[in-house]
């Protein structure tokens, strides 16, 4: 016997899942409605390739945070190259813009798997999926408004609600920097009472530990500084904008100080939307205002905006809420043949090719077991072909949810008699 007979039957790799026929049908509906908002909303649809140079995660996301230092997947390709799986979305449109210097604004969503290193849980995945959209080459606070309003609509969209959006501004170049020093200042004041980690990174990256979920950490940020105030006058100037925008729209929100998202690249309005589970806080969506991230990468000065949302978490809080509730699509019609399935053969493709969703049996099975799986099918109609139909050139057409009343047709006219009885019921 071989080594492989003795091996564990292959499976989906830890942290990752398999959509399965049925169940994609949730997905299809959910894209279907993020992408007819993105549409009418002037996005247009971007891919990126799902691995990028390192270098590209490392200088956009930043090495200090958690996703760079400890949950990227990296790789050495076979040409000696360091590559990432990509860990998040906005990075690779940045490059994207970059490299192909399309005129501003640019508008592009996205949907796309994304790869982290984590412990698997309820709605979060080694490997999961989003959707989102970038703005770049508009700094107008009106286009933060406008992104907020899409993401409330998508999730309004999919009948969620009870949702709480959270709301800060982590100012820019001109007054963080000041603001930083003094919440470090305040940090190793309090050293001892943060987590072991993070007494490490006071020096690194403060703002970290206000995103740190351990309570000691939580416990040291209540009292810490805020970045509202420490606003300069262009920024302050801009969130009240932003506000003043929501306030217009009748968007609710939370302005919560301690904001800071897990990416180093947000500046000014930051956001994210989050679900209480009663065991604890779903964050559903995220994202904000990143005006540095395209000079870091080596183009020019150029602002942007974004959001990303992960499809798993989205579809866990309607779960929860009981709503988006998509039935899998059944067929039209079932062809039932019970010659040598040649009719079933040319019948699928003319209705298919008319536009109809129908299917049909293989291999020459009996009547009876062809009717047993175009009831399950959830087929409306059988289209029987029989000896008696193949002679005469006609179909019987069977209503399977109606009471099993059935009438003969033409078979060239076959599509037309469903469309008048689909019309008629």
């Amino acid at each position: 016997m071989t080594e492989d007979h003795f091996m564990e039957p292959l499976r989906a790799p830890t942290g990752t899942h398999d959509l399965m026929p049925g169940a994609s049908a949730r997905w299809v509906a959910l894209l279907g409605v993020f992408a007819s908002l993105a549409e009418q909303s002037g996005f247009g649809l971007i891919h990126t390739p799902l691995f990028e140079d390192v270098r590209l995660f490392r200088r956009g996301v930043g090495t200090e945070t958690e996703v760079v230092g400890k949950e990227m997947y990296e790789f050495t390709d076979r040409g000696g190259r360091a590559m990432a799986l990509r860990p998040e979305g906005t990075a690779s449109v940045v490059r994207a813009f970059i490299q192909h210097h399309p005129i501003p604004p640019f508008r592009a969503w996205y949907a796309t798997p994304t790869f982290r290193y984590e412990r698997p849980q309820a709605g979060r995945y080694r490997q999961h999926h989003q959707v989102g959209v970038e703005v770049l080459g508009v700094a107008d606070a009106d286009v933060d408004v406008e992104v907020l309003a899409l993401a409330t609509d998508y999730l309004q969209g999919l009948g969620l609600s009870g949702y709480t959006l959270r709301l800060n501004s982590l100012g820019d170049g001109a007054c963080r920097p000041q603001y930083v020093a003094a919440l470090r200042e305040y940090l190793t004041t309090n050293k001892s009472s943060l987590c072991d980690e993070h007494q490490e990174k006071i020096s690194l990256n403060p703002l970290r530990i206000l995103d740190c979920k351990d309570a000691r950490c939580k416990a040291v940020a209540v009292g810490a500084p805020t970045m509202n105030e420490a606003l300069c006058d262009d920024c302050a100037e801009h969130f009240a904008r932003v506000r003043e925008g929501l306030d217009a729209q009748n968007i609710a929100y939370f302005l919560d100080a301690k904001l800071v998202r897990g990416l180093d690249y947000y500046t000014r309005t930051t956001f994210e939307v989050t679900l209480d589970l009663g065991e604890g806080e779903l964050t559903i969506l995220g994202g904000g205002r990143y005006d540095g991230l395209v000079e870091v990468l080596g183009g020019a000065p150029t602002p942007g905006i974004g959001f990303g949302s992960g499809i798993e978490r989205v579809l866990l809080a309607c779960d929860q809420q009981g709503v988006f509730e998509v039935e899998p699509k059944t067929p039209l019609a079932y062809i039932v043949d019970t010659t040598d399935g040649s009719h079933a053969r040319d019948i699928v493709a003319m209705l298919r090719k008319q536009g109809l969703f129908v299917e049909r049996a293989y291999a020459n099975r009996s009547m009876k077991s062809q009717f047993k799986t175009a009831d399950r099918s959830g087929a409306r109609f059988a289209l029987v072909v029989g000896d008696r139909e193949a002679a005469n050139g006609t179909v019987t057409i069977r209503d399977l949810r109606g009471g099993g009343d059935q009438v003969v047709v033409p078979r060239d006219t076959l599509f037309s008699s469903l469309q008048e009885l689909v019309a008629k019921n």
